[in-house]
């Protein structure tokens, strides 16, 4: 690519943007410190029944094991997997490492987690001409002073950027020029899309799109009245046009996830059960993040589109899923017998801790 202030019409610079990711973060730092537990299948989390894998070695992906899956199965997958217990405080001593040399060469970082940030090196604070080169630099200290591999995208916009670097992972990096962008995302699964989640990939499976193609022979009002807010941005991203500036010093609020039921609910049994794979999804972004926070909140939506929030607070942070499924269903209980049936049941998690690796609020679909 040619990585020069190529201009568009309205003659503003196209924008340099790098998507960082370590690769297997938690499991490539447990192999760092523990010689022993290299070349083998490592799986950050808990190998309780009830546990969650955080992160998986490449020796462990070999056999399907991945973040998010449920540690039982996983087992079942590699019955050789390691489990190792995650080290938050290490996680983001390294991660502030990191940080300190994105920061050599732009302050407009936007972290996403722990091992991952958008940077926009437009303008970039040693005078490099090529977002390529800067990556490079980047990439290499990385591995100098931490030990570990990180990949890199480069492109014109966040979305590409991020496609990018999962193109050549692990320790790879990828270009996608603004020549290349329109063409590359045509050929694209619905489903690889940054932002798409398996729901949304069979609704429009189910529309007959396929592909990135598929979405841009789509006219914009199609994609507004099938997918509301959400489908002016398909609507843009499968032509390869993503206009999100990358925003430094991000707060999270909250985290949370809500659910949708088929049917509406009212017995309490059934509804605790509908509330397990939000709290499970709550907690794993908690593990995946490091953030921690000690106000639970409950909401549910009545048939009648009535909603109601119930809230607790504790002293300390929730220290666990366990506990963060106690609370949730404790405020359920307080509020039976409920006095209509329930269409929706959502579960969050705010006065979160560990500002420095903050985020926006954000709603996990279930």
């Amino acid at each position: 690519m040619s990585d020069s202030d190529t201009v568009t019409g309205d003659a503003s610079p196209v924008r340099k943007i790098i998507h960082i990711d370590m690769d297997a973060f938690y499991a490539s730092v447990e192999q760092r410190d523990n010689p022993e537990l290299r070349g083998k299948p490592v799986a950050v989390g808990g190998s309780a029944e009830r546990g969650v894998v955080a992160a998986a070695s490449y020796e462990a992906r070999k056999f399907g094991v991945r973040s998010a899956m449920p540690s039982v199965t996983a087992r079942r997958q590699c019955p050789d997997l390691i489990f190792v217990r995650p080290r938050f405080e290490v996680y983001k001593a390294i991660s502030r490492q990191i940080r300190e040399i994105f920061a050599e060469h732009t302050p407009i970082i936007e972290p996403l987690s722990l091992d991952e940030a958008y940077l926009d090196v437009t303008e970039n604070l040693q005078g490099i001409p090529l977002a390529r080169d800067i990556a490079l630099l980047i990439r290499k200290k990385i591995k100098a002073e931490t030990g570990l591999n990180a990949s890199a995208g480069v492109s014109y916009n966040k979305f590409l950027a991020k496609l990018a670097s999962d193109h050549r992972k692990p320790n790879g990096q990828f270009v996608i020029s603004p020549e290349m962008g329109p063409s590359f995302v045509e050929t694209l699964p619905v489903g690889k899309f940054h932002g798409i989640g398996p729901a949304t990939a069979a609704k429009m499976n189910a529309l007959g799109l396929f592909t990135g193609l598929d979405i841009r022979n789509q006219s914009l009002e199609f994609m507004n009245a099938n997918f509301g807010k959400s489908g002016a941005y398909y609507y843009w991203i499968s032509r390869g046009v993503d206009e999100r500036p990358v925003r430094a010093n991000r707060i999270r609020k909250s985290i949370g996830a809500e659910t949708t039921f088929s049917t509406d609910l009212d017995a309490f049994d059934a509804l605790v059960a509908e509330l397990k794979p939000l709290v499970d999804k709550v907690w794993r972004h908690c593990e995946t993040t490091g953030n921690r926070g000690r106000t639970v909140t409950l909401k549910i939506k009545f048939a009648d589109f009535e909603i109601i929030t119930r809230s607790r607070s504790v002293p300390a942070a929730v220290a666990g899923r366990d506990e963060l499924a106690r609370l949730a269903c404790g405020l359920l209980k307080v509020e039976m017998p409920l006095p209509k049936r329930v269409r929706l049941l959502g579960v969050s998690l705010s006065s979160l801790q560990d500002g420095d690796d903050a985020e926006p609020q954000l709603t996990l679909g279930i």
